[in-house]
């Protein structure tokens, strides 16, 4: 389907080769031993800060255990009780680095302490100079829910500490990745990246979406990937318009950084480190592959950014362009157009104001329009794409989001399927109806695919086909 709506939905990732498919899950006797691994640690921590800390803990220990050596004169022992002594302070000795490795097992499970070259961590946390004022009202407002330590955002994660350190710590090179990357083909001929999570931190991701990401704040003009929003929500803003201006945001994706972020997260209401570890767990660098010595590596080619194909990645820009979306929208205004954004596509579309007598598409202030256009996205930390600002005026094809939104007759939808993919759908379906093989590469989930778009736009037609492939995937042999 020739529309931007391929951009947004990834394509299956291509299978791994067998040397590099996954473990094989836990056992449950693994699971629960880990369990129980667990339990154990946290129990040995509760009992350290119980006893004031490591350092009590150890000496309690060691004088439970009979291996403390009391401090004793020298000078008053013989040579025999000499040697004893010392005997007993290398026992001591050593059953006290057996406890410290213990007590820092325990607070590992329980503690970050660390996240990787070139990211800012206080273990203690609490209130700093760059929380928002009134940080706690600002979260209950956005609805947020209390993450005021590491171990409550694990705990509402259903991850261990040390599972969330391992999804959130940054190094620049790396012997595994938490991703699975592969491309497909893009409109213009080259390759989108699709970089998407595996199992366990993409359930972290979508719990994030869900109870945090979600809550923020989002324009009015934003389109995509927001409830009751869609394509042709987006589309139906332009519908009759004399001009149609279409500009397109370049390496949008990439360009949020997770400092952005974390900063977003942080202006709406969550603590340093809540913002630290989520900005985190929703970014990673892009990566190369490169053997060394035997051993494959995951080298950093960039900063974090939002990977095309993490859950959190729409939901996260659209927050982050509220103040975008409010400074754009208010200027097209002033301008006499109408602006909506669908992910990084930003479009405007202008008619003549009722009783303005006279006035044709020529009035319009397009490269006024584009002028601020520009202006505003590099003061927003973003970049116009040089090569795709479109121009559509009143007499040419108008499409929107892959939409054809054309003024049309009584009868026809306000926002419409380009006729030649509801050509190519009633081809493709024809030919498999008549025993033909389908084109290479084309699937009967593509056709419903391109069957449920047309269904978007136009309930009776795309139900129509859609039962048509219904009845040859019923034919068919699985």
């Amino acid at each position: 389907m020739a529309s931007k709506l391929e951009s947004y939905v990834p394509a299956a990732p291509p299978q791994p080769a067998p040397d590099a498919l996954p473990p094989p899950p836990a056992t449950p006797a693994q699971r629960e031993a880990r369990r129980q691994q667990l339990e154990a640690l946290l129990a040995r921590w509760k009992a350290i800060q119980e006893a004031g800390g490591i350092e009590e803990w150890v000496r309690a220990q060691l004088v439970a255990k009979g291996v403390a050596a009391e401090e004793v004169d020298f000078d008053e022992l013989s040579e025999k009780q000499k040697s004893a002594w010392k005997e007993k302070k290398k026992a001591e000795a050593t059953e006290r680095r057996a406890l410290e490795r213990q007590a820092w097992e325990a607070w590992k499970a329980t503690h970050v302490d660390h996240l990787g070259a070139g990211v800012h961590w206080d273990e203690q946390g609490g209130p700093d100079k760059f929380d928002v004022p009134n940080r706690e009202e600002r979260a209950k407002a956005n609805g947020l829910p209390e993450l005021d330590s590491a171990e409550a955002l694990a705990k509402a994660l259903g991850l261990t500490v040390s599972r969330l350190r391992w999804f959130a710590f940054h190094r620049e090179v790396d012997t595994g990745t938490h991703y699975v990357s592969w491309q497909i083909p893009k409109r213009d001929g080259g390759q989108r990246t699709i970089t998407a999570p595996k199992k366990e931190l993409k359930a972290a991701q979508r719990w994030v979406l869900t109870n945090v990401v979600e809550r923020l704040p989002v324009h009015g003009a934003a389109h995509g990937f927001v409830a009751g929003r869609s394509i042709l929500t987006n589309a139906l803003a332009h519908r009759g318009a004399e001009v149609v201006v279409k500009v397109d945001v370049k390496d949008f994706f990439p360009s949020v950084t997770w400092p952005r972020v974390k900063g977003l997260l942080r202006k709406g209401g969550l603590p340093e480190s809540a913002a630290t570890l989520l900005s985190l767990l929703a970014t990673e660098a892009p990566r190369e592959q490169i053997q060394f010595r035997g051993k494959l590596l995951y080298v950093a080619k960039g900063p974090r950014a939002l990977p095309q194909g993490a859950p959190t990645s729409p939901a996260l820009t659209n927050a982050l362009c509220l103040k975008l979306d409010k400074r754009v929208s208010a200027m097209a205004k002033r301008l006499g157009f109408i602006y909506t954004r669908y992910a990084d596509d930003l479009t405007f579309s202008w008619r003549r104001a009722k009783g303005a007598k006279g006035k044709t598409q020529a009035d319009a202030p397009v490269a006024l329009l584009l002028a601020r256009v520009k202006s505003i996205l590099e003061a927003e930390g973003f970049t116009l794409h040089p090569d795709k600002t479109r121009v559509l005026r009143k007499g040419t094809q108008q499409r929107v989001t892959g939409l054809v939104v054309n003024e049309a007759p009584e009868g026809v939808p306000a926002a419409r399927v380009p006729r030649e993919v509801v050509r190519r759908l009633r081809a493709a379906i024809h030919n498999r109806e008549k025993g033909k093989p389908g084109k290479e590469g084309e699937s009967l989930a593509q056709l419903k695919g391109m069957a449920a778009f047309i269904h978007m736009t136009d309930p009776a037609k795309g139900r129509a086909f859609l039962q048509r492939l219904e009845a040859l995937e019923k034919g068919e042999q699985p």
